[in-house]
Order: structure tokens, then sequence, then C-alpha cells
């Protein structure tokens, strides 16, 4: 079979029933998430699909290298904040292995649109790590109209360099987006796959929609918006975002590349204060389900057959693993994966493997491990068992009624930890807010 091109869909601080797809309500202007209710729709929609981590540079560094994050010590910073700029050690090592340098080395054009969060240049950079395009922000968050990071630096940047460009970063993104896709669509190029990896910072902070631009001023000397946003502006910078996909759609169908294009969806980590969870506790920061369980959506004419659901237990760093296989690139020997491909889901949804899956947290000392139907979960030194398949509330502690079970799951979080670094004395947590800002969830 040719080999698909490859889009790489990654929103911030989704909530896991943020989509109309995955339960979430109506706003008062209607669905929130059409496009994408529609690319589950005519594809697959994943409803026990993990990210590595429940805060977003972690989980970026498992996504560029198809392995567990633990192992590089940028990621152990929960997350990178903008006070690292000039670090040398906070970022994405250019001579580690990357999805897009593996790509690249197998043909593909690689092009990065959106945000970065691995470091800042010139030690670290997209184009440092495999992707022959970049534009988008290097910081973890932005203001969408100054594209300003929170240390109050502008923030945005065409490959290598800072650029100027007005506009709401969002539609900035779309747009650029489709630019790309239709320049892949030039016959010239003789059919060399594309990947794209399209990095929204939407829904994160700050709460701005496309009409709220007199915010930008308000909140340049915190992005983290405290006294701001509500649940309507929320849903509709979900909404901008999804129209800005359905354009990526659009240009993809006109220039005749829809069916032999994977679009893969997801979020960096659970959701953040205006998000939707249900049935999930817990958000952006927990190893709770809210944390870490987040939408995966496939779509595939050619290969993935409309309407399916699958309940396969997955990883961001398998997604990796997964467009590595099909894109016929080679892992490097000298950095085995982590990650588990998932090719064969694509191809027939019905089936499943038993996939175990480890997560730590220097915040809250948390711990989680999920195999089968049950997860073992340790925050604040308090350990909990539970069966997420009837109980994905996370409010049935089985734990003294299973204690035998409870050991056996913990004793194989203590053996997998083992075989990871141990997190760093210097590792920084990031809250940004904390109880004496909002009641805890």
């Amino acid at each position: 079979m040719k080999r698909p091109n490859i889009i790489f869909i990654v929103a911030d601080d989704l909530g896991f029933a943020d989509l109309g797809c995955y339960g979430g309500r109506e706003a008062e202007f209607g669905p929130v998430s059409p496009v994408l209710d529609q690319l589950a729709a005519h594809g697959l929609r994943m409803t026990e699909g993990y990210a590595n981590s429940p805060v977003c540079s972690p989980t970026r560094f498992a996504l560029m290298t198809a392995r567990y994050q633990y192992r590089l010590r940028g990621a152990a910073d929960e997350p990178i904040s903008s006070k690292s700029k000039g670090s040398t050690t906070l970022g994405l090592p250019p001579e580690h292995p990357t999805l897009p340098s593996l790509l690249k080395q197998a043909g593909y054009h690689t092009a990065l649109i959106g945000k970065w969060h691995l470091g800042y240049p010139p030690i670290f950079s997209p184009l440092q790590s495999g992707y022959d395009e970049f534009f988008g922000p290097m910081s973890g968050g932005v203001d969408y109209f100054s594209h300003c990071s929170n240390n109050g630096t502008h923030d945005l940047y065409l490959n290598e360099t800072e650029h100027n460009e007005e506009g709401y970063l969002t539609d900035l993104l779309s747009r650029r987006s489709v630019d790309y896709v239709r320049r892949m669509a030039d016959p010239a190029r003789k059919g060399q796959p594309f990947f794209l990896s399209l990095h929204y910072t939407a829904p994160h902070w700050p709460w701005e929609t496309r009409d709220d631009s007199a915010v930008a001023h308000q909140v340049k000397g915190n992005l983290f918006h405290l006294e701001g946003g509500n649940i309507h502006t929320y849903r509709r910078m979900i909404h901008h975002m999804d129209e800005g996909i359905g354009w990526v759609v659009d240009a993809l169908r006109e220039t005749g590349q829809i069916d032999n294009t994977l679009i893969v969806f997801t979020s960096d980590n659970g959701g953040e204060r205006f998000s939707d969870n249900w049935p999930l506790v817990g958000g952006k920061m927990d190893l709770t389900e809210g944390g870490i369980r987040v939408p995966w959506i496939a779509h595939w004419p050619a290969v993935i057959p409309p309407g399916s659901v699958s309940e396969q237990h997955c990883l961001t760093m398998d997604w990796s693993a997964t467009l590595l296989e099909l894109g016929g690139a080679t892992p490097a020997a000298s950095h085995p994966l982590d990650g588990v491909s998932l090719a064969a889901v694509l191809r027939e949804p019905s089936q499943a493997f038993e996939r175990a899956m480890f997560w730590r947290m220097n915040h809250r000392g948390q711990r989680a491990m999920r195999q089968g139907p049950w997860k073992y979960l340790r925050v604040d030194g308090n350990d909990y068992l539970f069966n997420i398949s009837a109980d994905a509330r996370e409010r049935a502690n089985l734990a003294t009624r299973d204690p035998d079970r409870l050991a056996a799951m913990r004793q194989a979080w203590e053996d997998w930890n083992t075989s990871m670094p141990p997190i760093p004395e210097d590792a920084t947590i990031s809250l940004g807010y904390s109880a004496k800002d909002m009641p805890q969830r």
C-alpha cells in the first residue's frame, strides 16, 4: 500500500468530554466540534486512550521520541516554563531520534505548525529535531493576539527566526496548515508523502475568542488569566479550532489527498478549569483519569472502516510508534521504542491487545499503572485500586477488598520505575494557580 500522508493534530488542555463525539454538550451557538465529530463518525474513536502525562511538555517529549518521557531530563520539569529560556538542559536533545527525523529519513517532508514547548533556540528547536519547516510559538503558552509568552516576550517563530504576523493564533495555525497541504499537492513533488504536526495552543489559557483582542492587554502581566474566562468562551475557542481543522480537511479533499491521509487528533493532557471531563475525575496535573484520558480520533478513508470504535488501551507514544511503522521508518537501535504500534487496530478496530501503561508525577508524589480493567494509583502517599471498566470515576477504592492485586500492581510499578532514571532533585513543578485562586476540583 502507498504510504499515507500524516497529519497529527494536538489540542492543548482539551477535556475528555469537550467534543460532541465524546458526549460533550452543545454550546449556546450549537455543536462545539462538528468537524471532529464527523471525522470520528467516518473514522475511529478511541474510548480508553491516554496521554503520556497530565501536563503538556512531558507528553510532547513522549510524542516526539515514541519513548517514555522520563528518560529525558527536560521532561522532568512539570512543565518546562518560559523561565527556562537559555537553558542547555531543558529541551529535546537534537541528537535524539524523533518521529519527524525518522520519517524524514524515510522520505517524508516534515513540518510543525503550532506549539513546540521542548526548549528554546539556539540549543533546541523543531528544525534541529527533524522538521523541515516550523511556524509557531516555542513556549508553553502565548497570548492569542500579541503572541507573547508568560514572561512578556514575543514568541512566534518562522523556522528559527522571530516572526511578526497579526491575527488570532488559532486561525494563523489553521491557515498556514491549509497552505502547507496545498503546497504538498504540487505535482512537481512527485508524490512525496508529508508529515504535518498541527499543534494548536487552543483551548489553553488565556481565555480569548476571535472577538476578544482587547483581553490581550488585560492579561499581558499574567497569561494564566485567573480572573477571566467561562465555559462559553472556552467552547467558542474549541469551535474556532474545529473550524480550522475543517479548512485543512477541505484542502485535503480539494487537492485529492483526503483518501490516503491519516489524520490523528488528540490532546496533550486532560482538561483545565473550564473543561468537561465527565464522567472522569480530576484534570491537568492529576493522574486520576481526568488528567490523562483524552480523546483519540483517527481518520483514514483508505484503511479505517467508518464508524469504528475501539477500547484499545494506548498512550501518546504508541501513536508515534504507529506513524513510524505506517511511514516505513526504521527506529534507531540506539534508542529502542517504548511505544507500541496500533497499525493493526487501525485496520481492524474490533481487535485489541493487552497494554500495561505507567505514569509518575513529581507533583503530589503521584504514580499510576493501568492494566486491563484495573488501575493502581498513588496520590499524596495514599494507594488506591480501581476497576476502571466498572468505575471510570474512581470513587470505589478496592484496595482493602483486593490487597493481593494491589500489592502485585504496586510491585509492577516499582519494577518499571527502577528501569527509568530517578526524578532529579532540581526538577520544577509549575502550577500557575492554587486553592487560593479557586476551589479544588
